[in-house]
């Protein structure tokens, strides 16, 4: 029965709460560069044969200075994203996280974290035997320590640690609000139906799950297969209480209803990320590289979001021993 149930806290890591690949702005600016006069040259024609002008070289410095305005416009908002906040107020000597690699809520956590630049240690874990967590009345992930202060729940430990660092302003109320409740109480639900969808991407998580996991060999091997496949049918009985017919359908759903809050904005936060922002990163983060992960960016119009919250988060914050 022991390890049944740990193989369910297993199956649930990336839903009860990934290599993350390098942005190409270089790449991106040296193409913009090397073809912005081509693009000027042809924008510029084609706009003096519609405006019935003999003097395109007029229009094209015209054109050009429109384009360099609008690449200048995009990259002072990306730079503007990059200016992560730091506080002066809250430096503490010692935060631990204790997690499970892939689960959503703990990278929740992570992602305000590796927003905010507060260095972290990471304790893995073991999902099976819960060792590292046996100090602690409270059973499940994320627990975070703040110089020997217990926070628990991720939303709660979010709240606590944005106080901190903002003494004088409150938690955040309103359309923030609503949308991180959504990232709770609908999104997460969205995710195990898709991650487990079939025996295939069942596997494909676990591996992901085993090979960031805290797992001894033998673990390793009874979790990959006998967690996927209980997990599979696991998913089945989730998509039926969360009402779900099609779960791709769900999920594509759940990532344009996202976008479609942006109402084209950046972010949800205009032009930085807010809390809500850091909350739909951090749960989507375990999944991105996953095969719904690839499907979702494929198939709806997340994938730009997604790309400048990768970009404005940046480098994880988190202190490797």
């Amino acid at each position: 029965m022991r390890r049944v149930n740990g193989l369910a806290n297993v199956g649930r890591a990336l839903t009860c709460g990934g290599a993350v690949e390098k942005r190409l702005a270089q790449a991106a600016l040296m193409s913009t560069c090397s073809s912005s006069s081509s693009i000027s040259h042809i924008f510029s024609e084609k706009l003096a044969d519609r405006l019935g002008l003999s003097r395109p070289s007029l229009v094209r410095r015209v054109a050009g200075t429109m384009l360099f305005s609008v690449a200048a416009s995009s990259m002072a908002q990306d730079a503007l994203a990059k200016e992560k906040p730091r506080s002066e107020k809250f430096l503490p000597k010692e935060v631990v996280l204790y997690q499970y690699e892939a689960c959503p809520f703990c990278n929740k956590v992570k992602a305000f974290l590796d927003y905010y630049s507060i260095p972290y240690k990471i304790v893995e874990v073991n999902p099976i035997s819960k060792k590292e967590i046996k100090w602690s009345d409270y059973k499940k992930v994320p627990i975070l320590t703040v110089d020997g202060e217990q926070m628990v729940d991720s939303s709660d430990i979010i709240d606590k640690l944005f106080h901190r660092i903002n003494p004088d302003s409150s938690i955040p109320d309103g359309e923030e609000k609503k949308w991180r409740e959504w990232v709770d109480n609908h999104l997460v639900h969205v995710l195990s139906p898709n991650i487990y969808r079939s025996t295939s991407e069942a596997l494909e998580a676990f591996d992901y799950i085993t090979t960031h996991g805290n797992f001894s060999f033998t673990e390793r091997l009874v979790a990959k297969y006998a967690g996927a496949a209980a997990m599979y049918f696991v998913s089945k009985k989730l998509k039926k209480k969360h009402n779900i017919t099609d779960e791709r359908a769900a999920l594509y759903e759940a990532a344009e209803t996202w976008v479609d809050a942006l109402n084209g904005r950046h972010y949800l936060g205009g032009s930085k990320p807010n809390l809500a922002d850091l909350a739909v990163f951090g749960v989507l983060r375990p999944i991105r590289y996953l095969t719904s992960g690839k499907d979702m960016v494929e198939h709806t119009r997340i994938g730009e979001w997604y790309g400048r919250m990768e970009n404005a988060v940046g480098e994880s914050a988190r202190i490797k021993e």
